[in-house]
Protein backbone atom coordinates (compact mmCIF):
# COMPACT_ATOMS: atom_id res chain seq x y z
CA UNK A 1 0.00 0.00 0.00
CA UNK A 2 0.98 3.58 -0.65
CA UNK A 3 -0.07 6.53 1.46
CA UNK A 4 -0.10 10.06 0.09
CA UNK A 5 -0.37 13.19 2.21
CA UNK A 6 -0.74 16.64 0.65
CA UNK A 7 0.06 19.98 2.24
CA UNK A 8 0.48 23.59 1.23
CA UNK A 9 -2.98 24.65 0.18
CA UNK A 10 -4.55 27.90 1.28
CA UNK A 11 -6.03 31.23 0.27
CA UNK A 12 -4.17 33.47 -2.15
CA UNK A 13 -5.00 36.49 -4.27
CA UNK A 14 -5.12 36.26 -8.04
CA UNK A 15 -1.63 36.51 -9.48
CA UNK A 16 -0.08 34.96 -6.40
CA UNK A 17 1.73 31.69 -5.88
CA UNK A 18 1.40 28.55 -3.80
CA UNK A 19 3.49 25.42 -3.50
CA UNK A 20 1.81 22.10 -2.81
CA UNK A 21 3.70 19.14 -1.41
CA UNK A 22 2.88 15.45 -1.48
CA UNK A 23 4.64 12.97 0.78
CA UNK A 24 4.53 9.31 -0.27
CA UNK A 25 5.06 6.48 2.18
CA UNK A 26 4.71 2.76 2.16
CA UNK A 27 5.70 0.60 -0.77
CA UNK A 28 6.71 2.83 -3.67
CA UNK A 29 8.19 1.77 -6.96
CA UNK A 30 10.91 3.18 -9.17
CA UNK A 31 8.55 3.26 -12.17
CA UNK A 32 5.74 5.12 -10.40
CA UNK A 33 3.89 7.94 -12.04
CA UNK A 34 2.77 10.63 -9.63
CA UNK A 35 0.61 13.60 -10.35
CA UNK A 36 -2.09 16.04 -9.39
CA UNK A 37 -5.78 16.21 -10.15
CA UNK A 38 -8.21 18.85 -8.99
CA UNK A 39 -11.93 19.23 -8.49
CA UNK A 40 -13.80 22.50 -8.23
CA UNK A 41 -17.29 22.74 -6.69
CA UNK A 42 -19.92 21.55 -9.10
CA UNK A 43 -17.34 20.43 -11.66
CA UNK A 44 -15.82 17.15 -12.65
CA UNK A 45 -12.41 16.11 -11.47
CA UNK A 46 -9.72 17.11 -13.95
CA UNK A 47 -6.12 16.22 -14.71
CA UNK A 48 -3.53 18.85 -13.82
CA UNK A 49 -0.07 17.28 -14.26
CA UNK A 50 2.06 14.16 -13.84
CA UNK A 51 5.71 13.28 -13.43
CA UNK A 52 7.42 9.95 -13.98
CA UNK A 53 9.43 8.79 -10.99
CA UNK A 54 12.06 7.37 -13.34
CA UNK A 55 13.37 9.87 -15.85
CA UNK A 56 11.25 12.76 -14.64
CA UNK A 57 9.23 13.38 -17.79
CA UNK A 58 6.17 15.54 -17.24
CA UNK A 59 3.01 16.79 -18.88
CA UNK A 60 0.46 19.43 -18.00
CA UNK A 61 -3.13 20.34 -18.73
CA UNK A 62 -3.32 23.19 -21.24
CA UNK A 63 -5.02 25.36 -18.60
CA UNK A 64 -1.92 25.33 -16.36
CA UNK A 65 0.96 25.13 -18.85
CA UNK A 66 3.50 27.85 -18.27
CA UNK A 67 2.13 28.59 -14.79
CA UNK A 68 2.45 25.31 -12.86
CA UNK A 69 5.57 23.20 -12.42
CA UNK A 70 5.73 19.68 -11.00
CA UNK A 71 8.94 18.33 -9.51
CA UNK A 72 10.07 15.41 -7.39
CA UNK A 73 12.63 14.40 -4.82
CA UNK A 74 13.04 10.65 -5.15
CA UNK A 75 15.16 10.30 -2.03
CA UNK A 76 12.54 11.98 0.11
CA UNK A 77 9.59 10.43 -1.78
CA UNK A 78 8.16 13.90 -2.29
CA UNK A 79 6.36 15.52 -5.19
CA UNK A 80 5.81 19.26 -5.42
CA UNK A 81 3.49 21.48 -7.42
CA UNK A 82 4.63 25.07 -7.80
CA UNK A 83 1.67 27.19 -8.86
CA UNK A 84 2.34 30.70 -10.13
CA UNK A 85 0.12 33.38 -11.64
CA UNK A 86 -2.88 31.81 -9.96
CA UNK A 87 -6.35 32.59 -11.27
CA UNK A 88 -9.75 32.35 -9.57
CA UNK A 89 -10.55 29.43 -11.87
CA UNK A 90 -7.69 27.48 -10.24
CA UNK A 91 -9.79 27.29 -7.07
CA UNK A 92 -10.32 23.61 -6.27
CA UNK A 93 -9.39 20.73 -4.03
CA UNK A 94 -6.07 19.39 -5.29
CA UNK A 95 -5.34 15.69 -4.99
CA UNK A 96 -1.99 13.94 -5.21
CA UNK A 97 -2.11 10.60 -7.03
CA UNK A 98 0.23 7.70 -7.72
CA UNK A 99 0.21 4.52 -9.76
CA UNK A 100 1.38 2.73 -12.87
CA UNK A 101 -1.02 3.99 -15.53
CA UNK A 102 -0.77 2.84 -19.09
CA UNK A 103 0.05 5.71 -21.45
CA UNK A 104 -3.42 5.42 -22.99
CA UNK A 105 -5.10 6.33 -19.67
CA UNK A 106 -2.44 8.43 -17.96
CA UNK A 107 -4.68 11.50 -17.98
CA UNK A 108 -7.58 9.70 -16.32
CA UNK A 109 -8.07 9.70 -12.56
CA UNK A 110 -9.39 6.15 -12.61
CA UNK A 111 -5.93 4.97 -13.69
CA UNK A 112 -4.39 5.90 -10.33
CA UNK A 113 -5.17 3.61 -7.38
CA UNK A 114 -3.55 5.81 -4.75
CA UNK A 115 -4.98 9.19 -3.76
CA UNK A 116 -4.25 11.70 -1.04
CA UNK A 117 -6.95 13.31 1.09
CA UNK A 118 -6.83 16.56 -0.89
CA UNK A 119 -5.85 20.10 -0.05
CA UNK A 120 -7.98 23.19 -0.71
CA UNK A 121 -6.64 25.96 -2.92
CA UNK A 122 -8.71 29.14 -3.05
CA UNK A 123 -7.79 32.04 -5.33
CA UNK A 124 -9.60 35.30 -4.70
CA UNK A 125 -10.16 37.88 -7.41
Amino acid sequence: QVQLVESGGGLVQAGGSLRLSCAASGRTYSNFVMGWFRQAPGKEREFVTFIRWSGGSTDYADSVKGRFTISRDNAKKMVYLQMNSLKPEDTAVYYCVAGHPDNSVIYKGSAYPYWGQGTQVTVSS
